[in-house]
């Protein structure tokens, strides 16, 4: 590489950051290749950037999630025949994060489904790392629900986050050190 082309190819890498970022962020977009594809080429400077840019895109997601209002979901659950999802959520509105759980684990039609609620952080890290996760919705999508779902405060679904995305960027680092 010539030092003329210098910019172009950091112009190139924070593009490939930020386009990885927008795509993670997104339901059942396919942005993990873009990802592993960085990790292989930037070595190690790459897996920090494309761990950062998972932590900051799975974290939009769920903002967004949060941040959308729970009368256009019902109205998209209804529109789509779901009458008893959309009930369910306008149930779930005026309730807050215990109300919500308790409401849950009260109506769910199995004994596991409170076992899994009450280890929700546990849930999402495995949902986050499940291969063939693109069914429902990739990171993103997983994300957009959490937040939709207001039973994860921000910081610990962040904490969450961090600690179930490092298996893969720490297995590329520990490949790049031997």
């Amino acid at each position: 590489m010539w030092p003329s082309d210098v910019d172009t190819a950091v112009f190139i890498v924070f593009a490939s950051a930020a386009l990885y970022a927008v795509l993670m962020a997104l339901p059942f977009m396919p942005a993990i290749e873009v990802g592993l594809t960085l990790m292989s080429m930037l070595g190690a400077g790459g897996i920090v950037l494309v761990y950062l840019c998972t932590v900051l895109a799975l974290s939009l997601s769920f903002l967004a999630g949060r941040l959308l209002p729970t009368h256009y979901v019902a109205h998209a659950l209804g529109r789509l025949r779901l009458g008893r999802a959309r009930k369910l959520v306008e149930d779930l509105e005026p309730l807050g994060a215990e109300e919500r759980l308790r409401f849950l684990a009260r109506s769910a039609p199995s004994r596991i489904v409170p076992s899994l609620l009450h280890h929700r952080y546990l849930v999402l890290a495995v949902l986050l790392n499940l291969p063939g996760n693109a069914v429902i919705g990739n990171g993103g999508g997983i994300a957009l629900i959490a937040g939709m779902s207001r039973l994860y405060p921000f910081p610990r679904y962040v904490l969450s986050v961090c600690v179930a995305i490092s298996p893969v960027p720490l297995f590329f680092l520990l490949r790049t050190a031997f």
